[in-house]
């Protein structure tokens, strides 16, 4: 059965000089490499402010002042979704800050003399504790997809995936077949964040679920034309970002650990318990696709094999346990090589746990606001 390729609808031409300067921003940031999903987000945040000026009037980027934007925070303030609840002062933030891009941008276009929201002050973000599971909580979410049936299996698959890698929901949506080296272990991530490719390590126990799906599940999923797409829905396409973060979370919600999250929760995860467990902050940066503070060197076939030494050492789920005794058997020197390893990998000053931890709340956040 062919896929259903839905029509696009067709964006209507802009009718105020506001609108079309918001397509030429948009356009503008395209051609600069920013990814159609952050457009996007851009695109929605920015137009709720158009919107919101047309009703008053205002059609020309020049009419609004800094009164205006001030009026419009009051007014995101007051503002009460569907569900009567009213906006964070993180969601309040997510679409002041892209306001005060654009109206920068339109500034240095010289279509304003002077931007009226370069002093407009925004929202102070909380800061809540990070959500972490432990090791038991995350094995529990991990069972609770029912294998017996192909979606349960892909989605045990799916999970393995996050948790051992810590790649982002994003990367995991485009992940294809030929991405994924089940005799090494290795996984390519094309085009992560920042356009930038990057080869990870992935554990043994998520490479045997992930067989599993392969041979057992995905060819009653699959659909002609078959773009090589690891996980599909139950219609044989991708995964869309917000339909992978509502399975993820029922999953979540389903284990009963009271605590809440989705994908994201994984990446902050596997972070936290590799480096309880010992690993140096910079192996698990290179793991999670963030610049390295010190170098930004293509990876080499060195460094993906002590990447893989250190994943083994100090992931709680990289090894396949075949049997109860199966943690004991593995050979203590290689951990301890591993970890002296790390030591003689860099010269100079590490980068803290704070940094590490300070830049997967950025993206948690980031990813909620898509």
């Amino acid at each position: 059965m062919a896929r259903v390729v839905k029509p696009r609808k067709e964006r209507p031409q802009p009718t105020t000089p506001m609108q079309a300067l918001l397509e030429e921003y948009l356009e503008h940031l395209a051609v600069k490499g920013f990814t159609e999903n952050t457009r996007y987000v851009r695109r929605i945040h920015l137009h709720m402010f158009e919107r919101w000026a047309a009703e008053r009037g205002l059609v020309e980027p020049v009419e609004v002042t800094r009164p205006v934007l001030e009026r419009y925070q009051r007014f995101l303030f007051y503002y009460r979704k569907k569900d009567g609840r009213p906006l964070s002062f993180s969601s309040q933030h997510s679409r002041l800050s892209p306001l005060r891009m654009w109206f920068r941008w339109m500034t240095r276009q010289n279509y304003l003399l002077h931007n009226p929201a370069s002093e407009l002050e925004l929202p102070r973000q909380s800061k809540p504790l990070p959500r972490v599971l432990s090791a038991t909580e995350a094995e529990t979410i991990l069972q609770q997809p029912d294998i017996r049936e192909p979606v349960g299996l892909r989605d045990r698959a799916m999970l393995e995936t996050f948790y051992s890698t810590g790649m982002r929901r994003s990367e995991l949506i485009r992940l294809k077949l030929y991405d994924v080296d089940r005799e090494t272990g290795i996984v390519t991530i094309r085009e992560g964040k920042g356009k930038k490719d990057r080869m990870i390590p992935i554990g043994e126990r998520a490479v045997a679920w992930l067989d599993k799906y392969l041979e057992e599940a995905r060819p009653q999923l699959a659909v002609e034309p078959d773009d090589r797409t690891i996980f599909l829905t139950a219609q044989g396409e991708p995964f869309s970002p917000n339909a992978l973060s509502a399975l993820v979370r029922d999953y979540v919600e389903k284990a009963r650990i009271g605590k809440r999250g989705a994908c994201h929760l994984f990446r902050h995860t596997m972070a936290t318990l590799m480096h309880d467990n010992g690993a140096d902050i910079r192996f698990i940066q290179e793991i999670l696709g963030h610049t390295r503070l010190d170098t930004t060197q293509i990876y080499t076939h060195v460094s993906i094999r002590v990447l893989k030494q250190i994943h083994a050492a100090t992931h709680p789920a990289a090894a396949l346990e075949r049997n109860p005794s199966a943690a004991r058997q593995r050979n203590p020197d290689d951990d301890r090589h591993a970890m002296l390893v790390q030591t003689q990998m860099w010269s100079g000053e590490a980068p803290t746990a704070a940094q590490l931890f300070d830049t997967l709340d950025a993206e948690a956040d980031e990813e909620e606001k898509e």
